[in-house]
């Protein structure tokens, strides 16, 4: 099996819905956040690319065009604005584009990050 990942970078505000009200995530709040779109396949196509990293631009266009400096909870219409839930969103509109799409992570610190893979 051949893997390829890119990863990609955006900022946003939102707060998680649901939460008491003592916890820092139910206040209105930001992020760096980091997406890492993965990729894979059994083979290769004929130029010996499970897709070609240019393709994945797209990604970035819909991400700066919908995610970037917005608030998250307007974009999904909703207050579940976890990691998981983001992932999964990004998940479904990469895989719409590109079958090879394994998984989507997306990272609110350095040290976190969210995996969805079906």
């Amino acid at each position: 099996m051949y893997t390829i990942a890119k990863r990609f970078a955006f900022s946003a505000s939102h707060l998680i819905g649901g939460l008491p009200a003592e916890h820092p995530c139910a206040r209105l709040h930001g992020h760096n956040y980091e997406v890492e779109v993965i990729l894979q396949s059994a083979e290769l196509d004929r130029v010996g690319f499970v897709r070609d990293y240019r393709e994945l631009s797209e990604l970035k266009t819909f991400i700066d065009n919908t995610l970037d400096h917005r608030h998250l909870n307007e974009v999904l219409g909703h207050d579940q604005t976890t990691a998981e839930v983001i992932a999964q969103w990004l998940y479904d509109w990469c895989k719409a584009r590109w079958p090879e799409v394994a998984a989507v992570r997306v990272s609110e610190t350095p040290k976190t990050w969210a995996e969805y893979r079906p």
